[in-house]
């Protein structure tokens, strides 16, 4: 039965993931449980639309548990051998770079589970925003059996070896279950520095 005593401090939160499900039960899994946690803190889904692969089991968790579900998909990938159907509300966009800005737009954090090339390119820019102050919003990895355990090797390589400031490396918030995930990214402090405080500023005015 689901928590009704849980509030969140997120509207949206937008969740990166596969269009395929992976070799392992252990994935979907973790793609539903992280649904069901999103209806228990009563926050909307946004995702890259369709209804195949981890993207189909979050969105279906979501939408069949009556939690609002946002797709935003490119003309291009809209049809339904490459995607399937998109559940709940479906905002078509030109390209996919339109596709991305309009889900970080629409999102008050964000969720990377388990993917390939699209899902980590899609994670490593809202970082890059984030590193640079462009938003204030949380990024987090649902590391499923230690899924991320060699990239978060990798991101620590690069802080040892003087690529990433020591002080960015908590940009990524990271737990092996959705609802620590979902704690974590609740008390998430933007990084503040020189060089972030100077993007934002400039990105707030337009210049």
């Amino acid at each position: 039965m689901a928590d009704t005593t849980r509030t969140s401090r997120f509207k949206s939160v937008c969740v990166f993931c596969g269009s395929s499900a992976g070799n392992r039960d252990c994935y979907g899994n973790a793609a539903v449980e992280l649904g069901r946690e999103l209806l228990d803190w009563k926050v909307d889904l946004v995702y890259g639309g369709g209804d195949v692969g981890l993207m189909g089991l979050v969105s279906r968790a979501v939408h069949s548990g009556g939690g609002r579900v946002v797709g935003i998909i490119p003309r291009s990938l809209m049809a339904r051998e490459i995607t399937g159907e998109t559940l709940g509300e479906l905002k078509e966009v030109t390209s996919m770079h339109q596709r991305k800005a309009e889900m970080a737009r629409c999102a008050d954090a964000f969720v990377a589970l388990p993917g390939g090339y699209g899902t980590l390119e899609e994670l490593f820019e809202v970082v890059a925003w984030a590193q640079l102050g462009i938003h204030r919003k949380p990024v987090g990895l649902l590391n499923v059996d230690g899924y991320f355990d060699p990239l978060l090797a990798f991101i620590d390589k690069a802080v040892a070896e003087g690529f990433i400031p020591p002080h960015q490396r908590g940009i990524l918030v990271s737990s092996a279950n959705a609802r620590g995930l979902l704690c974590g990214l609740e008390e998430y402090v933007p990084v503040e520095d020189a060089v972030t405080s100077r993007f934002a500023a400039e990105w707030a005015s337009g210049d």
